[in-house]
């Protein structure tokens, strides 16, 4: 696979990038106005979040085969969707 590839939106042109240099590579990217974006930390607040607690589930076997089809991240999206159900049945118990 050829850098780039795989992207379907990707406006890159790959093939300067390719003849460029590691050092005409840098200089542009210095010259990037973009690139210069200064971040204000002063109002950041560190967030941690709450650890998750691993176990041992049993779903069927479909179910797990289409949320792995949906891509990385599968067992993420499985936590979201029964946070969701959570989220929305906790007050009526």
């Amino acid at each position: 696979m050829r850098l780039g590839e795989g992207f379907d939106q990707d406006r890159t042109n790959w093939d300067r990038l390719q003849a460029m240099t590691d050092e005409e590579i840098e200089q542009a990217a210095k010259e990037d106005p973009d690139s210069h974006i200064e971040e204000d930390w002063t109002q950041t607040r560190l967030v941690i979040p709450l650890s998750k607690q691993s176990i041992h589930l049993r779903v069927d076997p479909e179910v797990l085969a289409w949320f792995k089809a949906q891509g990385p991240g599968h067992l993420s999206r499985m936590n979201a969707v029964l946070r969701i159900y959570y989220e929305a049945h906790k007050a009526s118990n």
